[in-house]
């Protein structure tokens, strides 16, 4: 997928993503690796929220697909709705590299305690 993280803390979750090599058929970015892309910010946001003692598994996402990404990269931003005990909830933007959106997906994570060993 080629995805790097830019940016993460509890707060904000940012990374980018190259069209390259993310496509359907047609040469567009692929729906699905956006989808990839916003589970992975969401899901770093939610564990870095949870702590070390504890796991973030995701239980839903939705994505809304706006523009094709067709050159370059894409870039998202995982920024909290809800940060309970028990679930945590994303709203994330990605965009391409000229600022515009492409897709906005929300994702939810369920808080776990982390498995042992």
């Amino acid at each position: 997928m080629g995805i790097e993280i830019t940016h993460a803390d509890a707060d904000r979750v940012e990374a980018s993503m190259p069209v390259e090599g993310n496509t359907q058929p047609y040469g567009l970015l692929h729906g699905g690796a956006s989808v990839v892309l916003a589970e992975t910010v969401g899901s770093i946001a939610a564990a870095l929220h949870a702590g070390p003692q504890r796991a973030a598994v995701g239980v839903d996402i939705s994505a809304t697909h706006h523009r094709a990404g067709r050159t370059g990269h894409v870039h998202a931003v995982a920024t909290p709705l809800h940060r309970g005990r028990t679930t945590a909830s994303y709203d994330i933007v990605i965009t391409d590299d000229a600022g515009k959106r492409v897709c906005t997906s929300r994702l939810t994570c369920s808080l776990l305690s982390a498995p042992k060993g």
